[in-house]
């Protein structure tokens, strides 16, 4: 029997956009991965065939420890809760589950990069507490911190702007450099995380190949879709209020809180990454974000004929 016969992977937030990205590329690889979530599906769809499902609560300690029945490897990300407390009460009853479980290895994601000095910003401070928390619990873990995806662009809000517009528009200033990362190359960094020797304890900061501003990744865009594409900085608030529509006010807010953070000119790093570093250490290969843009099926945002 070969090493990658015995893992039995955890994926949190399995129906979701990052974790089915996950579990998709763990079973095709042919792992054993057990799903867990709220919903057997959600706006991305179900989880991947192949994944078995746990349905479950992470604020309900029982079920988490049942999820963690057996498990050898976990990739967790907390949902979008920004509440401490809430966020806290997730995190302890994931480390006593992983602990008593004999997790050999847990892959936390933030979600987003932390600053280095705290802030008053919810959507910092809860992951913060929660790495501290994952990082104290006696299980090995490996922390990822992922920028901005490029998955968000390919949206309601954003694809029908692209594609009949040219316009992107979004709550970050034109000027600040992000390493855009798909939810492709994020299972990428994932499942390496997981697999490989020698990362326990460490912080690896994600992100796409390039370090792109605004205008650079409207050029992106405009190679890959084949037209003129501009890019459109939304006000934080206006951001926020849109999303409060689909979230909630305290979820919306607390997204909101990573990028009023970011458009004050204080955290003009805190998105980049240097991405030959993150490919040498992690093994992998990330998308070029032209071809990642040119393999979507834009045309689904298209009113041209409709």
């Amino acid at each position: 029997m070969t090493e990658a016969r015995w893992k039995h992977f955890l994926v949190t937030g399995a129906t979701g956009f990052q974790g089915s990205a996950v579990a998709r590329l763990l079973t095709s690889q042919g792992h054993t991965v057990r799903g867990f979530a709220r919903h057997p599906q959600n706006a991305s769809g179900v989880a991947p065939n192949g994944t078995e499902m746990v349905l479950g609560d992470l604020a309900d300690r029982e079920s988490v420890l049942r999820a963690f029945e057996g498990i050898t490897h976990a990739s967790v990300v907390i949902p979008l809760a920004y509440d401490r407390e809430i966020v806290l009460s997730y995190a302890r009853n994931i480390a006593d589950a992983a602990r008593s479980a004999g997790v050999e290895r847990l892959v936390y994601n933030t979600n987003t990069p932390i600053p280095g000095a705290r802030t008053h910003r919810p959507g910092f401070e809860t992951r913060r507490d929660a790495e501290a928390i994952l990082r104290k619990s006696g299980v090995p873990t490996v922390v990822l911190s992922p920028p901005v995806y490029l998955d968000n662009l390919f949206s309601p809000w954003n694809g029908p702007g692209l594609v009949n517009d040219g316009v992107l528009a979004y709550p970050l200033p034109a000027e600040q450099r992000v390493s855009w990362l798909s939810h492709a190359d994020l299972a990428k960094a994932t499942v390496a995380a997981l697999e490989h020797d020698g990362l326990d304890g460490e912080v690896i900061a994600l992100g796409g190949p390039q370090a792109l501003t605004g205008h650079e990744l409207a050029d992106q865009f405009a190679r890959g879709l084949g037209r003129d594409v501009r890019y459109l900085s939304l006000e934080v608030e206006q951001f926020e209020s849109g999303l409060a529509q689909l979230l909630g006010n305290e979820a919306a807010a607390g997204v909101a809180s990573i990028y009023h953070h970011v458009s004050d000119g204080r955290a003009t790093d805190l998105l980049a990454v240097d991405a030959a570093v993150l490919e040498r250490r992690l093994g992998i290969r990330l998308t070029p974000t032209v071809d990642w843009v040119a393999r979507q099926p834009w045309q689904q945002w298209s009113t041209v004929g409709a």
